[in-house]
């Protein structure tokens, strides 16, 4: 992969804002190139018939720099390939919908060991995605005992 992709020697900021690449210390190729999210289809990758949490997705900014907001991480997620004008919103939902679609979602990544309830692991914009979350157990803390009278 290319060096342009390597955020292994950053360091954590100390802003209050955090950001999906400081997160995973990844970037995603259609962070960079707008070729690779121009086929999304924002209506089939719509949950059910209801489109209206797509119209809430917006290009925001992050740093300076055009981004979106993955709701599942709770964090940006940074464009850095020029956007059309009178298509920010486009782009970002389908830079959005590609990030979730691909399971490169923090948030996705964490389902596996805190998934409580069974669900689609890459939620419901992608058919047959396989569930997670159907035989949680409590993490235990090795070692620890409750306290006496507990």
């Amino acid at each position: 992969m290319s060096d342009l992709f390597d955020l292994s020697d950053r360091k954590l900021s100390t802003r209050q804002g955090i950001d999906t690449e400081e997160l995973t210390g990844k970037t995603f190729p259609y962070q960079f190139d707008a070729t690779l999210v121009d086929d999304v289809d924002l209506d089939a990758a719509t949950p059910g018939d209801d489109i209206n949490w797509l119209e809430d997705v917006h290009l925001m900014s992050e740093d300076g720099i055009p981004a979106v907001f993955d709701r599942y991480t709770n964090a940006f997620l940074k464009i850095h390939f020029p956007i059309p004008e009178g298509r920010e919103d486009e782009y970002a939902r389908k830079v959005l919908i590609k990030h979730l679609q691909e399971g490169n979602s923090y948030g996705i990544w964490l389902k596996y060991r805190h998934a409580k309830f069974a669900q689609p692991e890459l939620g419901s914009w992608l058919a047959g995605s396989p569930t997670v979350g159907e035989n949680w157990r409590p993490p235990v803390l090795e070692g620890w005992e409750p306290p006496a009278g507990h």
